[in-house]
C-alpha cells in the first residue's frame, strides 16, 4: 500500500526550512507571550511553567501588562530574572487597572504608550500587540477561538515569518 505525502507549497519550503532552523538553534531567543485576559485557572499554571522555563534557558519574554495570560508571564519571570522580561503596555501605566498596576512597578524593562491614552483599548491592544510582534523571534499565544484580536496577531506574526505557536482555552 503506498501512501503520499501532501508536500507543503515550493515557496513555503524556504519558510519552513528556516522555521526548522529557528527551532533547533539553542541560541537564546525573544519570545513574545500574548494571550487572553480571561483565563481558566488550570491554564494558568501551565502559562507559568512555559514562561518561567524559557526565562530559566536564558530566553528574554516579551508580554503585555493585562490581566491573565500576560500576567502569569510576569509574575512567573520575575520570580526567575527579571532582566529577562519585557513589558509593552497599550497606554501609560495609570491607565491600567489597580490590581495589575503593582506588579508592573516591579518591571525592570517597561514601555509605556501614553500618546495611545485617548484610543479606544481595542485599538491601543492591537497597536501593542504589533509592536510586541515586530520585537519577537518567536510568539506563543493562548486564546480561544472567537478572540478576535489576538488571532489575526498570530496571523500577522506568521506572514511576517514568526514562528507562532499558538493554543486554545476553548
Amino acid at each position: 500500500m503506498t501512501r503520499s505525502l501532501d508536500l507543503p507549497a515550493l515557496d513555503r519550503i524556504d519558510t519552513l526550512a528556516q522555521e526548522l532552523a529557528m527551532l533547533q538553534d539553542r541560541g537564546k531567543r525573544r519570545i513574545a507571550f500574548l494571550g487572553s485576559r480571561h483565563v481558566p485557572v488550570v491554564s494558568i499554571h501551565l502559562v507559568e511553567l512555559v514562561a518561567r522555563s524559557l526565562a530559566q534557558e536564558g530566553h528574554n519574554l516579551i508580554t503585555s501588562g493585562a490581566q491573565g495570560v500576560n500576567a502569569a508571564v510576569i509574575r512567573s519571570v520575575l520570580e526567575v530574572d527579571p532582566a529577562r522580561l519585557t513589558v509593552l503596555l497599550p497606554q501609560s501605566l495609570e491607565r491600567q487597572p489597580g490590581e495589575s498596576r503593582s506588579q508592573l512597578e516591579r518591571v525592570l524593562h517597561l514601555v509605556e504608550k501614553p500618546e495611545n491614552d485617548e484610543l479606544p483599548l481595542p485599538m491601543a491592544s492591537s497597536l501593542c500587540n504589533q509592536e510586541i510582534i515586530n520585537r519577537c523571534d518567536q510568539l506563543i499565544c493562548y486564546a480561544f477561538h472567537d478572540s478576535e484580536t489576538l488571532l489575526s496577531s498570530c496571523r500577522t506574526a506568521e506572514d511576517m515569518g514568526k514562528v507562532v505557536s499558538l493554543m486554545f482555552f476553548d
